[in-house]
Order: structure tokens, then sequence, then C-alpha cells
């Protein structure tokens, strides 16, 4: 599951599409506060999050989410290429900071890394111990 937070429908929309395209169960929130009323809050393996929204923006969500157990990883998009929110964002732990418009491959691939941050380790991992 991965979550999608942005103030714009039509952002909104076209993610849900591309992520559902590429095989991904998607919910999506029109506010970092309506996520973090939803009832299903730590379901996702990772958050795409705008940067810029009313209320809570999306730095603000970052933080509220890192301190879950485990912590949902993000992945941020923007419009706005400030370089002091990116390095902010990624200071905090950002998967990855993208500007919209951006490369479909490009935010697939940040989603694949960011959820595999979540994921627990598959069962038989071959990792010895002792």
């Amino acid at each position: 599951m991965i979550y999608v937070v942005d103030d714009d429908e039509s952002v909104r929309r076209s993610l849900s599409r591309l992520l559902r395209s590429a095989g991904l169960a998607v919910r999506v929130f029109a506010s970092a506060e309506d996520l973090l009323e939803s009832p299903d809050v730590d379901a996702a393996e990772c958050a795409i999050v705008d940067v810029h929204m009313p209320g809570m923006n999306g730095l603000e969500l970052q933080r509220v989410l890192a301190r879950r157990t485990p912590p949902m990883p993000v992945v941020f998009v923007t419009a706005y290429d400030d370089a002091a929110v990116r390095a902010e964002a990624i200071v905090a732990g950002a998967t990855a900071v993208l500007k919209k418009p951006f490369d479909d491959t490009m935010l697939l691939n940040a989603v694949s890394k960011a959820a595999s941050y979540r994921r627990p380790p598959p069962n038989g991992s071959g990792q010895a111990s002792g």
C-alpha cells in the first residue's frame, strides 16, 4: 500500500493511476490531517507527500511519520524547487524530493526504494546467525 498526500485532486488522481498501473495498492488523502486521522495510518509501506499544502505541510507530516514505529518513509513531490526545503527533507530522512513534473520511472524507483525500508525481511533470508 502506498499513500498519496496532496491537496491537488488532479495530482492525486494521476499518481493513483500511475501507481496502480505499476501493480501497487494506493490510498489518497487531500491533506496531512486526513492521513493522520485515518485508522489505517500505519498500513502503508511509504507515502508520497506534497511539500506545500494548507494546514500541516509535508515537512511537518514527515516529522510525525518519522516518529511512528516503524517510521514511514516519505517521497516528496513539489512544484517549488527550493534548495533549503530539499536539504531539510533529505536531512530528515526523505527518500527523494522530486520536482513536478517528474519522470514516472523516477517516481516509481523512489517509491520502490522507500517501500523497501519498511517491508519486513523475507523469511529464510539466508542470513546466518552467530
